[in-house]
C-alpha cells in the first residue's frame, strides 16, 4: 500500500461537503480560570478552507453552496469527520451541518 501525503492544498471535498479549520478552544473561562486540555470543550466554530462543487440535483445540474472559502461558520457539535494534519485540526462535513455564518 502506498503512503499518501496529505496537506490542506491536496484535499478537495466532493459534492456539498466543506473542509474547515477548527478554531482554537478557549483557554480561560469568563471568570478567568485557566482550563486544562481535558476540560476544554470541542469548539464549534471554524474557517472554511476548501469546498466541493455543490450537490447534484435530480436534473443533473449542481446547486451552489451557500458558503465560500474564508467564511467563519458555526457547525453542529457532533458533525463531520475530524482530521488532524500536522498540529492543526480540521473537520470535513456536509453543508447541511453548518448552522450559521459568523461575521
Amino acid at each position: 500500500m502506498a503512503a499518501v501525503s496529505l496537506s490542506v492544498s491536496t484535499v478537495k471535498p466532493l459534492g456539498d461537503r466543506v473542509f474547515l479549520k477548527v478554531s482554537a478552544a478557549e483557554e480561560k473561562t469568563a471568570g478567568g480560570i485557566l482550563l486544562p486540555d481535558n476540560a476544554k470543550e470541542k469548539p464549534q466554530v471554524g474557517e472554511i478552507v476548501a469546498t466541493g462543487p455543490g450537490k447534484r440535483n435530480d436534473d443533473g445540474s449542481r446547486s451552489e453552496l451557500e458558503v465560500k472559502i474564508g467564511d467563519k461558520v458555526l457547525y453542529s457539535k457532533y458533525a463531520g469527520t475530524d482530521i488532524k494534519l500536522g498540529n492543526e485540526e480540521y473537520v470535513l462535513l456536509s453543508e447541511k451541518d453548518i448552522l450559521a455564518v459568523v461575521s
